[in-house]
């Protein structure tokens, strides 16, 4: 074993407490919360029920790519503070090949039951407003090279591929180099993270363009995708937080953590609410002074019906989304006690993780609309579809991950940068 593993306590040379109680709970929630969104299909309909799983769905994949992408950035900056949480989002990514399996439903049913289902442009007879139909649509005719079934199917099965085969990657080196001490794994990895990190950045672009932008296809975004990856690394270094706090409480992480780790992250999580701020008024801004209603209809949509009234998704873009995405989560963040306090930086945590649900719910459910064109609201039976499937899916997660917990040691013990992060300062 290599040196570096003296660093660590010894008692890190047993293997964590079993977590496989936690495992059965969990995916016991994940299958009720499943079969209750299954209901929503007698209750509300296929189509409202398919929207809220794609929420579902693309809530947790975007976490689960933040994961990857913090593990990549880790090993190509050789950081050392991260050293020891490192390992819990490499747990995280075992979520990868069932999240594959849960977004299944959406492309059968696409196909197989109702091409209209969720995405238009599937439907090249769907009629637009104006009486034409898709597939006489200029606009779309200009895209379906790009919007066309046989590329959503073939890409969304390379998008999981590649998160899986990274996932696999990195996750094998370092559970193998806990055995070996081998300082070649971490070399390894390096390598898979330069490989891994414009592969990852494309990936998450073109999976919010296809799953979410292409809701409304007409409309376009050059800072999309940046806006997708802000939510991603801010829901892993959220849910990363809550992870590292309940192991700090069950005493795993006692001995390991310090205030420091905790100041860093936050630190992390206040910067990425600054960068998610930026590119999201910078789109707001761009489309408003430019004022070209091709673009303006997609933010017009979400603040007024047909007959000029205010709907319910303006006062959850100006409340929901400004005030709960950037000015709360902010000013608390700015506090160096808030960010070395773990119960009020959980707290913190859970916050940004419902806001940015709130946030994924913004731009996908008003592609449902009613007889007017007007976006269905949020604050309806509609809700429950979509709470429930974000505890279906999660639960799954958290299932994929509590199973993986038990499968090697709670830290890297022989990372060469082990001892580093043991000892962090700022």
């Amino acid at each position: 074993m290599s040196s570096h593993a003296a660093s660590a306590p010894a008692a890190l040379s047993a293997a964590p407490a079993s977590t496989a109680p936690a495992a059965v709970k969990a995916l016991t929630l994940g299958l009720a919360g499943i079969a209750l969104t299954a209901l929503g299909l007698f209750v509300s309909g296929a189509k409202v029920v398919a929207h809220s799983w794609l929420v579902g769905v693309t809530y947790w994949t975007a976490i689960a790519i933040g994961m990857l992408l913090l593990v990549l950035i880790h090993h190509i900056f050789d950081a050392s503070w991260s050293t020891v949480i490192r390992r819990q989002f490499e747990h995280g990514l075992a979520a990868f090949k069932w999240l594959g399996l849960l977004f299944l439903p959406l492309l059968l049913a696409s196909f197989l039951y109702d091409r209209d289902l969720i995405w238009p442009w599937l439907d090249l007879n769907h009629e637009m407003h104006g009486g034409h139909t898709v597939g006489h649509d200029p606009l779309y005719l200009k895209k379906a090279a790009f919007l066309n079934p046989g590329m959503l199917l073939g890409i969304t099965i390379a998008f999981f591929a590649s998160w899986i085969w990274l996932s696999s990657r990195l996750r094998r080196a370092s559970f193998t180099q806990d055995q070996d001490g081998s300082l070649g794994w971490t070399r390894h990895n390096r390598v898979t993270a330069a490989i891994g990190l414009p592969i990852a950045a494309l990936t998450l672009t073109f999976a919010a363009i296809y799953w979410i932008k292409s809701l409304e296809y007409h409309w376009f975004s050059t800072m999309y995708g940046v806006w997708f990856f802000a939510n991603c690394v801010r829901g892993a270094l959220s849910f990363g937080v809550i992870i590292m706090v309940w192991l700090w409480q069950r005493g795993d992480y006692r001995g390991i953590l310090n205030t420091n780790h905790f100041h860093s992250i936050g630190l992390l999580m206040l910067a990425f609410t600054v960068f998610w701020a930026y590119v999201t008024f910078s789109q707001y801004f761009l489309i408003w002074n430019a004022n070209v209603p091709e673009e303006t209809f997609w933010y017009n949509l979400r603040e007024i019906n047909h007959d000029g009234a205010s709907n319910q998704w303006k006062w959850i873009g100006i409340f929901g989304i400004l005030f709960g995405h950037f000015f709360i989560p902010f000013f608390f963040l700015l506090s160096y006690r808030f960010k070395i306090t773990p119960h009020i930086l959980r707290r913190i945590a859970i916050w940004i993780l419902a806001i940015i649900l709130l946030d994924l719910c913004y731009n996908i459910m008003p592609a449902l609309k009613d007889s007017h064109g007007d976006a269905l609201p949020l604050l309806s039976l509609n809700l429950v579809w979509i709470l429930s499937s974000v505890v279906g899916v999660g639960g799954v997660c958290g299932w994929a991950y509590l199973r993986s917990f038990g499968t090697a040691k709670l830290i890297p013990i022989c990372d060469p940068r082990i001892g580093e992060s043991l000892t962090h300062h700022e």
